[in-house]
């Protein structure tokens, strides 16, 4: 498989025709991108990683599509503080953080207030994988192809973080799979990873709950359960 920098462009979305057409749920999403990553099918050196909770029923069905082991990479948002529900950057395990200067300068948000939610986001970020992990320990990453999932990006800061925590990490490949995304952010996730696969990159980008028909949010027990029962999971390598 090509691994040129060439690769590194994202790969192309939806048809004209179905670019408007939404996903019925998170599973649906994940057959979708399952039907375009089967290259990587059937291959012993495939890791499908989740970032929690959102992205783990669409990797769900693409481990199963692609027959590979699945597990989780956890990110956490920061938020502006007082407006939590905008990202100024994001966590990762391995103690990853990625910042938007731009908004930090155009907000004028120190560097003491974006280091208080740090504290606050990693204590998080401990809880949740304690909880879906246990004890168990990061997957095997070095020298695998893994494919790096979430529902979608809108800044891409979690995606970022967690594929600059993977580099760290030594993967041979890190492919980024996501059922939508906007135009702008797939193409800057680009930079920090091999291969880009968003499905949809509508020009009227607003959220990613709007390009699905259930968007619910995923619960710490509907994770657990996942990891437990995906066939060939990590916890058998």
């Amino acid at each position: 498989m090509d691994t040129s920098p060439a690769s590194r462009s994202p790969m192309a979305a939806e048809p004209a025709e179905r670019a408007d057409r939404r996903f019925a749920d998170r599973r649906d999403a994940g057959r979708h991108l399952a039907d375009r990553l089967k290259a990587y099918a059937h291959r012993d050196d495939v890791t499908v990683l989740a970032l929690p909770r959102g992205g783990v029923p669409v990797a769900a069905e693409i481990a199963q599509v692609l027959d590979a082991p699945l597990d989780i990479l956890v990110v956490r948002k920061l938020g502006l503080p007082g407006q939590p529900e905008y990202a100024m950057g994001a966590i990762a395990s391995g103690d990853v953080r990625v910042l938007n200067t731009q908004v930090l300068q155009q907000l004028a948000i120190s560097y003491s207030a974006v280091d208080l939610v740090t504290r606050a986001e990693t204590r998080e970020l401990h809880r949740r994988e304690k909880l879906y992990r246990g004890d168990r320990p990061m997957p095997p990453i070095a020298g695998r192809q893994v494919i790096l999932v979430d529902d979608g990006m809108a800044t891409g800061a979690s995606m970022r973080a967690g594929a600059q925590a993977l580099r760290e990490m030594r993967p041979a490949r890190i492919v980024v799979a996501v059922p939508v995304s906007s135009r702008e952010t797939c193409h800057l996730i680009s930079q920090d990873a091999d291969e880009v696969l968003c499905a949809r990159t509508p020009e009227r980008f607003r959220s990613v709950g709007q390009w699905y028909e259930r968007f619910e949010q995923t619960t710490d027990e509907e994770v657990r359960c996942l990891l437990a029962t995906i066939p060939l999971s990590v916890h058998s390598l």
